[in-house]
């Protein structure tokens, strides 16, 4: 079977498995969010908090409540590693730097988990358990409370209430991260992922010296790393390491993890509005991007030129022959086009065009399917912009779901997606104006430019995977990069929640004549259009100094 084939016939399993969760998952999402019944475990734990999880918030207080409490777990976590040391079950591991542990905090609580430690010399089990992997789970949650509100804000009317902060991110976390995460733990296990809390041992000569391995609790971790689209690898290499992705069927099922939540929440969506082809519209519009991508990458990853690549059947340099170029490219572009910067191949040795469409995939704004929450609520901020668009074009007040969108909710909108390019470019600029970031990169050129465009990109998107070349653990990478992911994070959520309150206040108005029908085949079209123009006018400049000139160059 050739590589290119079994490519396809992977891709073609791939979304069988997520056509058949679809439905299933996301009813029950909605059911979750729809309750208004709480667990016993549940109502533990608002008790121990303080929280009224009946108590309905407009959106300043939903918007108090993230930030209160991503700041509170950015302090629990960054102390956490600043008394690494002291800690059992540190392995030996000392105390983290405090410029290393701000960027993890913000990296984990942002839902980006970038990482500029190797994670196998750095994090003891406490660290790694009790910290990372706990913000695994509450980052996700956080991000599907968000979206979850802004469809509450479409789906009511005449009402500022958006739902309970507390409440959505609990039942997130309780009965559908934890559940999912549990089962996909027990799965790994089966194909070989460890599981343990062991200490460091030998495993063997290599190259004259004693190579050495720490366990610890991999599985489920990854579980979660790829469930809730995080993306920390326990080991440095990432999902490339055969203690994280056992084998090919491993693998295939961690790219399923990465794509089942966002692809479903659309499901969620139609569920709660009330009209399940509005979801349906949604869903074509990522499924297009993310199929149309993973053609484009198998494109320039199989065909590249040169005797070389033709006898390896692609551009094999930095991909896992475990995997192949199929796999590799279906799980680089799954990872880049949502949050979860997993990797299973290393970005930097794609191809010059293949490169570029992983950083391009993360510019859209991670939505095509997105992250966990953040996916979907993208996706309707850029469906506002695109009903605004088709409203220019026929001269009339452009509505969507019902709800017009006015001058207030297209100035959220028009902020929502000026914030991350402003944040990737103005520190792109500033590391390759300064003198000292620039000793970071490994490669001088187009390809060096890549790597600091791809490390804030990766940053503001809250991606968290790298193009590998850059040395990013430095003062100025570890401060600079740790800022933009905070602000990438939680000043988008301001203006999607303030749109939210904005759209619940209203009083819907009936369709027309006149109406763009967003169910329809034509709108999803615009919407695609719409993603695709925004982001080519905002970052051709920049693409055009990295990714293409380094591709039209080989």
């Amino acid at each position: 079977m050739s590589p290119f084939l079994a490519g396809v016939l992977q891709l073609l399993a791939l979304i069988a498995a997520l056509a058949l969760a679809y439905r299933p998952l996301g009813d029950y999402m909605a059911r979750v969010y729809s309750s208004d019944q709480h667990l016993r475990v549940e109502k533990w734990i608002y008790k121990g908090i303080g929280a009224n999880p009946n108590a309905e918030m407009r959106w300043p207080a939903y918007l108090r409540g993230v930030l209160a409490f991503s700041a509170v777990s950015v302090l629990f976590l960054y102390v956490l590693q600043r008394v690494q040391g002291s800690l059992p079950g540190s392995l030996g591991f000392s105390s983290i730097d405090p410029d290393q542990a701000f960027n993890t905090a913000a990296s984990f609580v942002s839902n980006t988990n970038w990482q500029s430690y190797y994670g196998e010399q750095a994090m003891g089990h406490v660290v790694q358990t009790g910290g990372l992997a706990v913000q695994n789970f509450l980052s996700a949650a956080v991000g599907i409370a968000v979206a979850v509100a802004l469809v509450r804000g479409f789906a009511r009317s005449r009402t500022g209430e958006l739902g309970n902060f507390w409440a959505d991110m609990v039942r997130g976390v309780v009965r559908i991260l934890l559940p999912l995460s549990v089962i996909a733990a027990i799965v790994l296990v089966a194909c070989g992922a460890i599981q343990n809390f062991s200490g460091i041992h030998s495993v063997g000569q290599f190259m004259g010296g004693s190579q050495e391995w720490n366990g610890g609790a991999v599985a489920s971790q990854e579980a979660i790393k790829e469930v809730g689209t995080n993306g920390g690898g326990y080991f440095n290499a990432n999902s490339a390491h055969p203690f994280e992705n056992p084998n090919a069927f491993a693998n295939l099922f961690e790219i399923f993890l990465i794509l089942l939540i966002p692809f479903a929440l659309t499901r969620t969506f139609g569920r709660m509005v009330g009209s399940l082809r509005q979801g349906y519209a949604i869903l074509a519009t990522m499924a297009t991007i993310w199929v149309g991508f993973i053609c484009l990458m198998w494109w320039t990853e199989f065909a590249h030129h040169g005797p070389a690549f033709e006898i390896a059947g692609g551009a094999m340099e930095g991909k896992e022959a475990r995997f192949g170029i199929g796999a590799s490219s279906i799980f680089s572009i799954s990872t880049t086009l949502t949050s979860t910067g997993a990797v299973d191949s290393f970005h930097s040795s794609n191809t010059g065009l293949g490169g570029g469409l992983n950083l391009l995939g993360m510019q859209l704004g991670e939505i095509a399917p997105g992250g966990t929450g953040s996916g979907l609520y993208g996706m309707l901020i850029m469906g506002v912009i695109a009903v605004f668009i088709a409203g220019l074009m026929v001269g009339r007040t452009p509505e969507y779901l019902g709800k017009k969108i006015g001058t207030r909710e297209i100035k959220f909108a028009a902020c929502y997606i000026l914030i991350t390019p402003a944040l990737v470019l103005i520190f792109t600029a500033a590391a390759m104006a300064l003198p000292t970031p620039g000793n970071s990169m490994t490669n001088s050129g187009a390809h060096g430019f890549s790597e600091i465009l791809y490390a804030y990109t990766s940053g503001a998107n809250n991606n968290g995977s790298a193009f590998a070349g850059l040395n990013a653990d430095t003062q100025w990478f570890n401060t600079t990069i740790g800022i933009v992911m905070l602000l990438g994070r939680f000043l988008p959520m301001v203006f999607v929640l303030a749109l939210a309150g904005s759209l619940a206040e209203q009083q819907p108005v009936p369709a027309t004549a006149g109406t763009l029908r967003t169910e329809k085949p034509l709108f999803t079209g615009l919407l695609v259009g719409a993603i695709l123009i925004i982001t080519g006018l905002t970052y051709f400049p920049a693409l055009a100094l990295g990714p293409l000139a380094e591709g039209l160059a080989s």
